[in-house]
């Protein structure tokens, strides 16, 4: 693949045989951002899972301290009163029928979908359109639930949710390159936190094998992974 001089400029700024304390990644991160807009920084936790194991694929939702740095759009799939309840706490659009049926017509103008347990027979129809994109509520990252109004405050505030893909990574976006460091450091250890107590008891061998935190348009840096087995 041909690289741009900005991005062969930045990776010489990295030594990629090195694996760095979470406060220096974060650094370099930042140092070796150059895009002309504000960066997501975000990170990859390779795992030592088997995700087609039903109690391996791991999967949750950590609350950020300082977000991500993005206005995340929420749509509230609810009859009323829910749905004016999910308004009231934040939520962009909230509605039943209406929105099934702009979903069905190809509508995704939206981040986040959360929903009450007796909605989701009707919205499990269109699992073939919202899964694909990731927009699927489920009840293990909290966002099916009749405590709609705080899903949907915890999720303005900062909640994201993560699943292992198949080669065993966890992805997320843990803020932006203009954060402070030390709410980018906030951030990455709440996240990492989270992933260390969700191990698999059935998980052979170590269970964190790699960490890499980026900039959107910046090189991998490498943080070193035994600091998991301090959390």
């Amino acid at each position: 693949m041909k690289r741009s001089k900005r991005y062969t400029t930045a990776v010489k700024k990295v030594d990629a045989a090195k694996t760095y304390t979470i406060e220096e990644a974060v650094s370099k991160v930042k140092e070796t951002a150059s895009a002309k807009f504000n960066e997501s920084v975000d990170i990859a936790v390779r795992l030592g899972v088997d995700p087609k194991k039903a109690d391996q694929a791991i999967r949750g939702t950590v609350a950020l301290p300082h977000g991500i740095g993005k206005a995340v759009r929420v749509l509230a799939i609810a009859k009323p009163p829910k749905d004016e309840e999910a308004k009231a706490a934040g939520a962009d659009h909230a509605g039943y029928q209406d929105y099934l049926q702009k979903i069905q017509a190809g509508w995704a103008d939206i981040d986040v979908i959360i929903a009450t347990p007796d909605v989701m027979g009707d919205l499990g129809k269109l699992g073939k359109v919202l899964g694909p994109r990731g927009l699927m509520p489920n009840p293990k990252s909290g966002t099916v639930t009749m405590d709609i109004g705080k899903a949907v405050k915890e999720v303005k505030a900062g909640k994201i949710e993560f699943r292992v893909d198949k080669a065993g990574i966890l992805h997320a976006t843990i803020g932006k390159v203009n954060f402070d460091t030390d709410k980018l450091v906030d951030n990455i250890n709440a996240f990492l936190n989270t992933v260390v107590k969700l191990k698999p008891a059935t998980a052979k061998g170590q269970y964190v094998r790699s960490i890499a935190l980026s900039s959107t348009m910046g090189p991998g840096v490498h943080i070193d992974k035994n600091i998991v087995s301090s959390k």
